[in-house]
């Protein structure tokens, strides 16, 4: 099984990913005026981000990445850190990046394709 499943579809395995997991606080989160300056976290939940990049790839891998990556929101398995086992889970999105590496006759690639995609 690929690293990544995206909506059902066995995307080419990341040359990186690095895991992370963002906690989310209440409104009303923050530092109070007191002898400690203590701070509420007031954490409400936590999210994971997933930030992916594919190093070279050839014009049909890229746009076979990004269109998997395309819906305004989509389910994705993929290896969970904190669980430690494979886990589905509903994301969005960043900003995506495709800088161009070599563009001529016989050989087209892009540098890299890379975004964050965050769990909803």
């Amino acid at each position: 099984m690929a690293m990544l499943v995206v909506d059902g579809i066995e995307l080419p395995d990341p040359s990186g990913m690095t895991w992370g997991l963002q906690d989310v606080s209440a409104d009303d989160a923050g530092r109070v005026q007191d002898d400690n300056d203590t701070m509420y976290k007031n954490r409400t939940s936590q999210k994971r981000k997933l930030s992916l990049s594919w190093n070279n790839p050839d014009p049909q891998k890229a746009a076979l990445i990004l269109q998997a990556f395309n819906p305004e929101y989509f389910m994705v398995i993929y290896p969970d850190v904190l669980t430690g086992g494979s886990e589905t889970r509903e994301f969005y999105c960043g900003d995506r990046t495709a800088p161009f590496k070599m563009w001529t006759v016989n050989k087209k690639r892009y540098s890299s394709v890379a975004f964050d995609i965050i769990e909803r």
